[in-house]
């Protein structure tokens, strides 16, 4: 009887050392991500299983600690080991969604720090220079009209997805004007740079977050403390359109005390090669380098979502 409890411990043991294994692989050399969306199709398509490297750009200890798919757990700290390369145009990235990092989005890196982007009449202009469309890159739709502004366009006063007005790409000590023409932009570059945003009126606080009530909503089903605004002492973020009247600080000092800003990180910017049926960077905005996970590499595994039947062909595709 002994034995066999013994036997059984054994086997336990050896099984949540092996588990143990495999979650440390995957949270410092691999990243694995289910594609749930057509946003890269052809070169990655809906149902594909990806193996990422996360070894490339830098490999890190995991920064959070609970039950995987929820939010339960709490954050710890996070070593970051020197990488080999950093992350260049032309890579298809792995990262966290800026206004939601709890999800993982799959992107193609298109603009580096310090490039100008631009995107007219659905091609993009890196520095003035036309990047070509990925060989399995796609369009679906026809050119929406140059004189159409779409409000949900990053910073608001972009113009739209297919006729997107030149921004360059902010990096590390880049000093940027403080006045209200850049409000937005300041707004999103403080807050991904990890500084502690309020707007106070009186005794009235509106603290800033980044993570956007519709993701919450889609990945909780509830709004949390947002909207429809700002109620009293409720959450704002930098993409709205109005806010209260008052006092903008950061990490408790004004704002307005300031000249200018200085970027603490790189960033990025990621489209989908399928440029018409993609939520990227033109409606979200920048990508930090602190979110960027990995480099995806090849499909290990792919299932049709519609008809559930796997998809033996992708397996082994190497991501281009």
């Amino acid at each position: 009887m002994n034995s066999k409890i013994s036997k059984i411990i054994h086997e336990v043991r050896s099984l949540f050392i092996l588990v143990i294994i495999v979650l440390t692989l995957k949270v410092t050399i691999f990243e694995l991500y289910i594609v749930p969306t057509g946003s890269m199709e052809n070169t990655i398509m809906t149902g594909d299983f990806l193996a990422g490297n996360r070894f490339v750009y830098g490999m890190r200890t995991p920064d959070w600690i609970g039950i995987p798919y929820t939010d339960v757990g709490f954050d710890i700290p996070s070593i970051k080991f020197p990488s080999f390369r950093e992350p260049k145009r032309g890579d298809v990235i792995i990262f966290k969604f800026p206004r939601d990092t709890k999800q993982k989005y799959v992107k193609r890196c298109v603009a580096e720090p310090g490039d100008t982007l631009e995107v007219n009449n659905k091609l993009i202009y890196i520095n003035g220079e036309p990047y070509p469309l990925p060989v399995n890159g796609k369009f679906i739709m026809s050119p929406i009209s140059s004189n159409y502004t779409q409000q949900d366009i990053f910073l608001g006063d972009q113009g739209n997805k297919d006729y997107f007005k030149p921004l360059r790409m902010p990096m590390k000590g880049d000093q940027i004007a403080v006045s209200p023409d850049n409000t937005k932009l300041l707004l999103h570059l403080m807050l991904l740079d990890g500084h502690e945003l309020k707007l106070v009126n009186g005794q009235d606080e509106y603290p800033f977050t980044m993570v956007s009530p519709d993701e919450l909503y889609r990945r909780k089903g509830k709004m949390s403390v947002y909207a429809p605004y700002y109620p009293q002492g409720g959450l704002l973020v930098p993409w709205s359109n109005t806010f209260p009247k008052g006092q903008f600080l950061m990490d408790g000092k004004p704002i307005g005390n300031l000249d200018y800003y200085t970027v603490e990180q790189d960033y990025y910017w990621a489209m989908g090669d399928n440029r018409d049926d993609s939520l990227d960077s033109r409606y979200w905005g920048f990508v930090p380098k602190a979110h960027i996970l990995g480099e995806a590499l090849f499909s290990y595994f792919s299932l049709n979502l519609k008809t559930w039947i796997p998809r033996f062909n992708r397996i082994g595709t190497i991501i281009q």
